[in-house]
């Protein structure tokens, strides 16, 4: 029998809010009601956006809502050898190559297409670098600033059909192409968000995977690098998101407010808690709806 393991794994780049909140809860939970192992995990790998100060507020937020974690915090920024190691792996195969395109030329030939491919993060990259020469792309890079994309197609042609399973059972089927040729390693950082994840997910033996529905669309990308790398898939649960009264999802960018500000209002944290595990949230919060995706393949 496999042994239960959840993980949370925030950004510290500003401080936690009540979605992130509910969603420990949510891993939390899961891990502790089956005698498994709540695991914290820092996501810091954006040089630009995170700050120390972060790292200590998500600790200090998490606590104070009576949320504990097994074992030592893993920091991203501390794991960065193994994720280069990944991803030169993947150059040596010739499933990744050099993007030097900046954000302004992408914008420009997307605008110039007259049916560029879109993804659930909006227009598909346009593959402008994808065919230059491997010889001329070494030498490009040596001087230019690049990116490092993921030539989706080749990679699910070595792949094959890829599916996980959800905590209801029920199968999905994996469509990496939905995303077309994704950036595994930043110019502004060493990698990206979903090769750090899925190399520190099997790394960790996270077995079940407690995120919020705005990643379910991820988890395509990652089930394919799963099996690039003949990675263990986890079993995944994506749970419903908080919101405003008005529908509007809690997120950093628009300024939700903070789970320090509940605390300086004199919240009581064990009822906040506890309401939420019965399904009552504070006035101003409710969940949305799941995608239908999620519930189902």
């Amino acid at each position: 029998m496999t042994e239960i393991a959840t993980r949370f794994a925030p950004s510290p780049t500003g401080r936690l809010h009540l979605g992130h909140g509910w969603s420990a809860l949510q891993a939390h939970d899961f891990a502790t009601e089956r005698r498994g192992h709540f695991l914290l995990r820092i996501e810091d790998i954006d040089p630009g956006r995170a700050r120390e100060e972060h790292v200590s507020g998500i600790i200090e937020d998490l606590l104070w809502l009576g949320l504990t974690w097994e074992g030592e915090i893993v920091f991203q920024s501390q794991r960065l050898a193994l994720y280069a190691m990944a991803l030169e792996d993947l150059k040596e195969r010739g499933l990744v190559y050099p993007c030097f395109c900046t954000r302004a030329e992408i914008a420009r030939e997307i605008a110039a297409s007259a049916s560029a491919p879109h993804g659930p993060d909006g227009p598909h990259y346009p593959g402008t670098c994808r065919g230059i020469p491997a010889e001329a792309a070494a030498e490009r890079a040596v001087h230019e600033a690049h990116c490092w994309r993921l030539d989706t197609a080749r990679a699910c042609a070595e792949a094959g059909p890829l599916s996980w399973t959800d905590g209801a059972g029920m199968n999905h089927r994996a469509h990496p192409q939905m995303h077309g040729d994704v950036v595994l390693g930043r110019k502004d950082a060493p990698v990206s968000y979903h090769l750090a994840v899925t190399i520190d997910d099997a790394d960790q033996a996270i077995s079940h995977v407690v995120r919020g529905a705005d990643l379910l669309h991820a988890t395509h990308v990652h089930r394919l690098l799963q099996a690039l790398f003949d990675l263990p898939t986890p079993v995944y649960l994506h749970h419903a998101l908080l919101a405003t009264a008005s529908g509007e999802r809690l997120a950093k960018r628009n300024a939700a407010p903070a789970i320090a500000d509940l605390r300086a209002a004199g919240v009581d944290p064990v009822a906040l808690i506890e309401g939420m595990r019965a399904g009552q949230f504070p006035d101003g919060y409710r969940p949305l709806d799941l995608p239908v995706d999620a519930l189902g393949p």
